[in-house]
């Protein structure tokens, strides 16, 4: 019988091989498995919408009527940022009820490329987005997701033929309200359509003096005004609502001012400086009147009470 001496711990360490623990190992795999996929349906999306979104980002910066379109990205990503911790407590649960979704925003894109339609394939990113959250992360995350994916269709321009049946019933709309208060002021009218005739000249109510611009812009900020202040959904949703009386007006003052310059001032710089410089105050006194609207509400049904009966 042979005596075998024991084996201290430095010998052990240096006889027997070191061996990576199943948890250690698997970790940086089990990492890159989970990111792979999110890494390139990024680069699919980016590939597929890079000229779109370019386009896009053009019509902003191209078209007056959407210049807010800047502001709504940074609005919806802050939303995220803002509730990062809800985000992060709800839970994940993957569903493949969310593949028609996805595969209807591919066709609506490739439709809207084909077809030479800038409308659907923007809209197609929203749809598409909601699908890839609804599959790979569950209802439950496109729920908590879909304000700020909802906020995104207010930097989406309306197609040509939507936006056209806006705007012309609202140039006939504030020719009407501008000939309605022009003779009280002393002004003889004779309206016909979008047409204000007055004794010294036309007045044109055309479609970049349809308020769709200050309509657009104001119904933008009063989402943002009503998140950012109110607490309750309905509340919010009648500010939104009440921005678009409140442009309506404005637009109707503004070519009352016109008008009444034309009549007693200078019908040349009526048109020129003072028509543009009309519009900035007009929108300007637009956002006071909003803010009294919120302050009305106040009044009535104070924020406190709401919350009390809620409790």
């Amino acid at each position: 019988m042979k005596y075998t001496a024991p084996i201290s711990a430095a010998e052990a360490s240096e006889s027997e091989p070191y061996v990576i623990q199943p948890e250690q190992a698997r970790t940086p795999d089990l990492s890159m498995r989970r990111w792979l996929p999110v890494a390139v349906l990024v680069l699919l999306l980016i590939a597929v919408y890079f000229r779109i979104a370019g386009k896009l980002v053009f019509d902003w910066y191209d078209i007056p009527d959407y210049s807010h379109g800047f502001l709504v990205p940074l609005f919806s990503i802050y939303i995220m940022w803002e509730n990062r911790e809800v985000l992060r407590n709800t839970s994940v649960r993957p569903s493949w009820s969310g593949l028609p979704l996805v595969l209807l925003g591919l066709a609506i894109v490739i439709l809207g490329v084909f077809g030479a339609d800038l409308f659907l394939s923007r809209i197609s990113f929203l749809i598409l987005t909601a699908g890839l959250i609804w599959t790979f992360l569950g209802m439950e995350m496109l729920k908590a997701l879909r304000f700020p994916l909802l906020t995104l269709l207010l930097a989406i321009p309306f197609p040509e033929i939507v936006f056209n049946k806006i705007t012309f019933p609202l140039q006939l709309l504030a020719s009407d309200l501008a000939s309605s208060v022009l003779p009280i002021f002393g002004v003889p009218v004779l309206h016909e359509g979008n047409v204000i005739e007055l004794p010294v000249m036309k007045l044109e109510v055309a479609e970049a003096c349809s308020g769709i611009r200050s309509l657009m812009s104001l119904f933008t900020l009063a989402i943002f005004y009503g998140y950012f202040l109110e607490k309750t959904v309905w509340r919010r949703v009648i500010l939104a609502l009440a921005s678009v009386p409140i442009a309506v007006a404005a637009n109707a003052a503004r070519i009352v001012g016109t008008g009444l310059c034309v009549q007693y001032w200078n019908p040349d710089k009526a048109m020129g400086f003072f028509h543009e410089f009309s519009g900035w105050v007009m929108f300007v006194i637009s956002l006071c009147f909003l803010y009294l609207v919120h302050r009305l509400m106040n009044l009535v049904a104070p924020s406190s009470m709401l919350d009390k009966k809620a409790i």
